[in-house]
């Protein structure tokens, strides 16, 4: 099924515990889907682990949705997701051989490869970077010309970070023009709900929903890409080792995934009310739908607006590599096959 980004707005728009959901999914599928095909009936599934990239929130809803609707049996995948406490670590598990697959943020994925992890990018599906600065819409800042002499939550190294200063340039403005506080995740959040800063650099689709629900008020997103500034985000990750043992399961997997994801985007309510009581960390029912439909808003860029769930462009791949190598996040510009591998594609 092919979406645009208009229809899907209009559509709807974490203890590293691991618990199986194999419970949820209705019926049983076949062992190993050759090429992402439906399982055959009647034979036990593949049991297949997932790591997050950190505890469980709105934007992994298609993975409960999907092992709730049995999309994941379907193809042969019987799924436990494992919740994450940052993408570089579930890289390295992932690279370990400690989970089957990840999920994580692609410059942690990138630096990692770089530093010798061995992974692969099968596909992914954040593909409009939901870096933001985030603030309150009664703060004055309407435009990121307005950040000049704020003050601004930050978390050295992580992404949204070492890019702002991208971000700063191509809105007109130096590093020296806005002062940033270095924090934890959950330490930013705390800093904006107390006034303490004026807003904070994160994701769009995570932090700010939870900020709104606990302050009663609406945010302000100045979002990267607003800027011209895009790289790519979350998405499906493997070691080299497991794909070259289960190729055809890889290829099962993404397609599993892509489902999952246009089956969320069709019902996001219905998406959503799938992680109920999944796990302690799991925000409020109101936050994890907004979370889930602004996730929504990133899943395409131009090239790939009104095709499947994690169907990357290989000119996106590029501007990918290039930003984060300007940034300095990898060593240097070179081919994507590095990272990437096309082949496990959702068809």
């Amino acid at each position: 099924m092919k979406y645009s980004r208009r229809s899907v707005l209009s559509a709807g728009v974490a203890a590293v515990a691991a618990f199986s959901l194999s419970a949820c999914g209705g019926s049983t599928g076949s062992g190993t889907a050759a090429s992402g095909a439906a399982a055959s009936e009647g034979a036990a599934a593949k049991p297949v682990t997932l790591m997050l990239n950190w505890y469980p929130y709105g934007e992994h809803a298609p993975f409960y949705y999907g092992v709730e609707k049995g999309i994941f049996k379907k193809h042969g995948i019987d799924l436990t997701i494992k919740a994450g406490q940052g993408s570089t670590k579930t890289v390295q598990a992932t690279g370990q051989g400690q989970v089957d697959f990840g999920w994580a943020d692609t410059p942690a994925v990138l630096a990692n490869i770089d530093k010798g992890v061995k992974v692969k990018s099968l596909g992914v599906y954040l593909q409009t970077t939901p870096s933001a600065v985030q603030v309150f819409a009664d703060s004055g800042i309407k435009t990121p010309q307005d950040l000049k002499g704020k003050t601004i939550a930050v978390s050295a190294g992580d992404a949204p970070t070492v890019t702002f200063p991208i971000f700063l340039k191509a809105a007109g403005l130096s590093p020296d023009d806005v002062k940033q506080q270095n924090l934890d995740a959950a330490g930013k959040i705390a800093a904006v709900l107390s006034n303490k800063v004026d807003g904070l650099i994160g994701f769009a689709h995570d932090q700010g929903p939870t900020i709104a629900n606990k302050s009663g008020k609406a945010m302000t997103y100045l979002r990267y890409a607003d800027q011209g500034i895009n790289f790519y985000s979350n998405g499906l990750i493997s070691s080299d080792s497991y794909l070259g043992k289960n190729p055809d399961l890889a290829k099962a997997m993404m397609a599993a995934v892509s489902e999952s994801f246009e089956a969320a985007i069709q019902d996001p309510e219905a998406a959503a009310k799938s992680m109920d009581g999944k796990d302690p960390q799991i925000p409020p029912a109101a936050v994890v739908l907004d979370q889930w439909k602004e996730t929504i808003k990133v899943l395409t860029t131009e090239k790939t607006e009104g095709k499947k769930p994690g169907v990357n462009d290989p000119a996106d791949w590029d501007a990918t590599i290039k930003t984060l190598a300007d940034a300095g996040l990898i060593g240097s510009v070179g081919d994507a096959g590095k990272y990437y591998d096309s082949q496990y594609q959702p068809k």
